[in-house]
């Protein structure tokens, strides 16, 4: 029996001697690897009368810019990069919390510990899965360590002898975690090697394993071979925006610009979105072959008109094409924009943050009908409750501003709910502005949070609205401002990010996030009976923008974790002499 299989472990063996006896370092023959009146029999709590002289005098006032007074200092705002991070961290410091000790770190000295300072024989690594915890996934945990802790290959060499050995064959998962090893480590002939064994013994590969190759292949001398293996994922499945990256970066490093562009076209053309590093790929070619700066231009007009902002890597390769472009003269710097919107490098005026009339129609048209009518609105209200608003809202002279009252009664610490409430509204009040208060019926209750003599003094200073103790105010909210006319602001701490999903697409959505960064005001501090601070509201649209003379890039600095709903402070700042 033993000289029958001798014959047949020799031919499977034959398949991974490349991949074992590189180097030399193992010989397989030693087997070593958010006042009441009644409407259609329905109580609505509303204040303020109406008075008709007041709604002739509002109606001058209706394109009036919203103005909130002056204050030496304004904190940052709650749209600004970075600034959700700093709050959790700030949360995380209060409550205790300490960031050493991460179970990641754990996870990787833990394998460390377990992997061995040199190759093992057939016999050492049979010990060790003798000894093993799972005899049956040391394998395969082995290998995994080996990736976690980026292991000498000569080390996972030696494994896969010892499973060669030991079992006649080299199963595919543990191929496959060895193939990713050499390809993260830079072990070339290596993958090579594993590329031709995989290829002899399987049909065919996973996506998995084409993507891992498709990344090697494209920092090797044989890169081109990464287009036969992207049209080999595309037998499968869509190829990711990743794996076009890579080709395209092979492409651009070898000076085939022709190559790169089409496979970016062949990328638009699945409908894929590229990434920021195709991007900064293409770019680079641009600097020493400027046949194609006209699609170059157009990745700008694209990142522009979908609000992407490039990161610090790609808005230095922009600044770099910029600069080498023949006859241009463009000269780039790293800029930062003052509160008025005018830039502080080249004194430009960025654009304003107001919308157009047309795109506030359009966005007003949109809220109604998908957020305000959409079919979740009910969840969160009844149909009589908000035709009541409806026409409560229907009565009254336009708003300045209207408050979410329950959020920023709640938005402080200090003080009680309605002392807060009521130091904000009289905020506005002093202004002479038209304010609309949105509570809860539970407000007006006097209790230890809400002081009923408090929400006297807000019901004379305000019209107010209270719902019902279960609806939510944001529909409400959004109906009122966007009803009242574009010079209308809302105080609210919530970012309605719900909402602006509910909107049925990207050209409205960061129409809405637009509308929201130029008209939410967020209360920051407050200390009673002497000030009440807000966030400043942005008067500048943090957009790609250019003239003719200049380009400001707003990009994502390194080390700024910024969320989907905030955007960034640091510009690109771009000029011309010509």
């Amino acid at each position: 029996m033993g000289p029958l299989l001798m014959p047949n472990l020799r031919v499977c063996l034959q398949h991974f001697l490349p991949v074992l006896s590189r180097r030399n370092v193992l010989n397989l023959s030693h087997k070593n690897v958010s006042q009441c009146f009644k409407v259609g029999g329905v109580n609505t709590f509303c204040t303020k009368n109406i008075n008709n002289h007041a709604v002739d005098k509002r109606k001058a006032f209706k394109s009036r810019d919203f103005a909130i007074k002056e204050r030496p200092v304004f904190p940052k705002s709650v749209f600004a990069a970075g600034t959700a991070r700093r709050t959790a961290e700030l949360m995380k410091k209060k409550a205790g919390f300490s960031d050493t000790d991460e179970p990641s770190d754990y996870s990787r000295k833990r394998h460390a510990a377990e992997i061995p300072d040199r190759p093992l024989t057939s016999s050492e690594w049979k010990r060790m899965k003798e000894g093993s915890e799972r005899p049956d996934r040391f394998v395969l945990r082995m290998m995994e360590g080996m990736l976690s802790a980026s292991a000498d290959i000569n080390i996972a060499k030696s494994l896969l002898a010892y499973v060669a050995v030991d079992t006649g064959t080299v199963p595919y998962e543990l191929l496959l975690r060895y193939l990713t090893l050499c390809v993260n480590d830079g072990h070339w002939d290596e993958m090579y090697d594993v590329y031709d064994i995989m290829k002899s013994r399987f049909r065919s590969l996973d996506t998995g394993a084409y993507s891992l190759l498709v990344k090697g292949f494209s920092k090797t001398e044989r890169w081109k071979e990464t287009l036969v293996l992207l049209e080999n994922i595309n037998k499968i499945i869509t190829p990711s925006p990743r794996n076009y990256a890579n080709a395209i970066a092979a492409a651009m490093k070898h000076g085939s610009s022709a190559t790169g562009w089409t496979l970016y076209n062949q990328l638009l053309e699945k409908g894929i979105s590229p990434n920021q590093d195709t991007w900064r790929y293409l770019f680079e070619g641009g600097v020493s072959d400027h046949k194609y700066d006209d699609e170059l231009l157009s990745i700008l007009q694209h990142m522009r008109d979908n609000q992407i902002y490039p990161d610090e890597l790609l808005a230095n390769t922009i600044r770099k094409w910029f600069e080498s472009r023949p006859d241009q003269k463009w000269i780039g710097g790293i800029s930062i924009v003052n509160p008025s919107g005018v830039c502080r490098s080249c004194g430009s005026e960025l654009e304003s943050i107001q919308l157009t009339d047309e795109d506030y129609a359009d966005l007003k048209d949109s809220v109604m009908k998908n957020v305000i009518k959409g079919i979740d609105v009910f969840k969160k209200t009844t149909p009589e409750e908000l035709e009541n608003f409806k026409g409560f809202v229907s009565k009254r002279p336009p708003f300045d501003v209207v408050i979410d009252g329950l959020n920023v009664a709640n938005t402080l610490s200090r003080g009680n709910e309605s002392e807060t409430l009521l130091a904000v509204v009289s905020e506005f009040s002093q202004q002479g502005l038209s304010i609309l208060v949105l509570g809860r019926k539970h407000m007006l209750y006097s209790t230890r949070s809400w002081n009923r003599h408090h929400m006297k003094q807000i019901q004379q200073k305000a019209h107010c609205f209270f719902t019902e103790n279960i609806s939510e105010d944001d529909p409400f909210l959004l109906y009122a401002t966007l009803h009242s006319g574009n010079h209308c602001n809302f105080v609210s701490r919530d970012l309605m990010r719900d909402h602006k999903a509910c909107l049925p697409d990207g050209r409205t959505k960061r129409l809405f996030f637009k509308w929201q960064r130029g008209h939410q005001l967020v209360l920051s501090s407050f200390i009673p009976g002497k000030m009440v601070r807000f966030q400043r509201i942005q008067s500048y649209d943090t957009i790609i923008q250019t003239n003719t003379k200049s380009w400001h890039i707003p990009y994502d600095a390194v080390g700024v974790e910024r969320c989907t709903y905030e955007v960034p402070e640091k510009w690109l700042c771009l000029t011309t002499s010509n």
